[in-house]
């Protein structure tokens, strides 16, 4: 489990989810830091990607009170 706190990130895998429209489960790698270089698993809703579009994309990865929120770059 990450500490909270912002990493920046890259998405590495991405598949189409079950459930809601559009959800993607995504494995990105952590860009800096002390966790750099490591993958972490997620789910997301919302992005308004499909999951050739999410690879590779950089991002931000939030992390507040143990849970995790992905911000994707345009």
């Amino acid at each position: 489990m990450l500490s909270d706190g912002a990493y920046d990130i890259i998405v590495v895998d991405a598949t189409a989810a079950p459930g809601p429209e559009g959800a993607l489960s995504l494995e990105v790698a952590i860009l800096g830091g002390p966790h750099k270089g490591e993958v972490v698993a997620l789910q997301a809703v919302g992005l308004h990607l499909d999951e050739v579009d999410a690879l590779g994309t950089p991002g931000t990865l939030t992390v507040r009170d143990g849970q995790p929120s992905v911000v994707l770059e345009p």
